[in-house]
């Protein structure tokens, strides 16, 4: 069960220390910091978190105790936890009195913190919010542009046979809805501006419906809209809508700014996508070591191969090797079909439900959102295969050493 969070801290670095705590623990979201106790009370309203992290004043916490009070009054379900770099027994003491489920020392421990999570968890087991509907948030990047992530992300989303939203979170040029053919009345900059008064009703009235299963969330329509988004307006964005959709798939731009970062600190997975050319490669790596720095867990992160063919004269292997990831797929180039499709405003895997880019399309998503892929192992040796049929010296490969190295 993933576990989400709200920090109230007015020290920054403290609060950016349990943000990196709780983007590196497993199954746990950090919806939002929040520096005022105003803040943190309608924040606990509208996101409805598993826990709420207090960080205690070092001269008066009494403050803080007393809003404690108030949120385990107003709301039972939510477990509290009080943080502090003052481990004294005194004040621990006052912080379980005032209703406090648990006590973190500052600076975060790992082991104290596992404790303290699942500790959390428990109690979220016995709780409402082990039965909130909590969706499948999944993001699609690439490092370099021209890589086909809006292409992909479309299609991943028709695709999935459960209830998927496709949120384009390219914010100064996405353009998912055309790929889907859908003119949009309102867009993510819709919710921002309606955040106090956001209800079901309201927030299903900034969606595109294209299909029964399929909505959109669409990109401001003029790119200076972009910087009314801030990074924790997408994060509560994608924790109100991961309650009303089984899936959720990110179309994301390709810059590491503070909201991409958002989404992807939120994102179940990761889907990276290159084409194999020197510079598609060398994107991917350089994407990879900001996931290290971030220190998401590997199994987040999977590559994606776009406009592959067995024409391409790239050892896969070596492609593997380098960037410390295996290929999770391999989507075949067809230049015609693909751009028939975007032309129409229809995903290909609805105009075309038996092409190969289709059949590759239908696999990567069972496989991402089931973690069960039937012809995994068939595909392993399918992969294999063509590994071995590649030239190893052949005139024009493109070989990645050395110049791959200064990656």
């Amino acid at each position: 069960m993933s576990l989400t969070f709200l920090v109230l801290s007015k020290n920054e670095e403290a609060a950016n220390e349990l943000r990196v705590a709780l983007t590196a623990a497993q199954n746990t979201k950090l919806l939002a910091h929040c520096n005022s106790f105003e803040r943190l009370l309608s924040d606990i309203t509208l996101l409805k978190p598993s826990a709420v992290i207090v960080v205690l004043s070092q001269d008066d916490p009494e403050k803080e105790f007393a809003l404690i009070k108030k949120v385990i009054a107003g709301h039972p379900e939510i477990a509290v936890i009080t943080a502090s770099s003052d481990t004294s027994s005194g004040l621990i003491l006052r912080s379980m009195r005032s209703g406090a489920h648990e006590f973190l020392p500052l600076p975060v421990v790992a082991d104290e913190f596992r404790t303290v999570v699942d500790r959390v968890r428990e109690l979220s087991l016995h709780g409402d919010s082990g039965t909130k509907k909590h969706g499948r948030v999944i993001a699609v990047f690439s490092g370099k542009g021209g890589s086909g992530v809006s292409f992909i992300a479309t299609n991943l989303a028709a695709s999935m046979s459960v209830s998927t939203l496709l949120a384009d979170l390219n914010l100064q040029a996405g353009d998912a809805a055309s790929f889907l053919g859908i003119d949009p009345k309102y867009s993510v900059v819709d919710f921002v501006h309606n955040r106090a008064r956001l209800d079901d009703s309201l927030i299903n009235s900034f969606l595109c419906v294209h299909s029964s299963q399929l909505s959109l969330l669409a990109a401001p329509p003029e790119a200076h809209e972009a910087e009314d988004v801030k990074p924790q307006d997408v994060t509560e964005i994608l924790h109100l809508l991961r309650q009303k959709f089984e899936c959720i798939i990110l179309d994301l731009p390709h810059t590491f700014d503070s909201s991409t970062v958002a989404a992807l600190d939120l994102a179940d997975d990761i889907l990276i996508v290159l084409t194999l050319d020197i510079p598609g490669i060398r994107s991917a790596n350089r994407a990879m070591k900001v996931f290290n720095r971030l220190k998401y867990p590997k199994t987040k992160v999977h590559v994606i191969v776009n406009r592959w063919g067995k024409n391409i004269d790239v050892q896969l292997q070596k492609v593997e090797a380098h960037l410390d990831e295996k290929i999770l797929g391999l989507i075949p180039n067809d230049y015609r079909k693909v751009i028939d499709s975007i032309n129409l405003g229809q995903p290909l895997v609805e105009s075309e439900p038996a092409s190969k880019i289709t059949l590759e399309l239908k696999r990567i998503a069972s496989l991402v959102f089931d973690g069960v892929d039937p012809t995994s192992t068939q595909r392993r040796k399918g992969l294999l295969g063509m590994f071995g049929r590649q030239s190893q010296t052949g005139t024009g490969a493109l070989h990645l050493s050395p110049m791959m190295d200064k990656a």
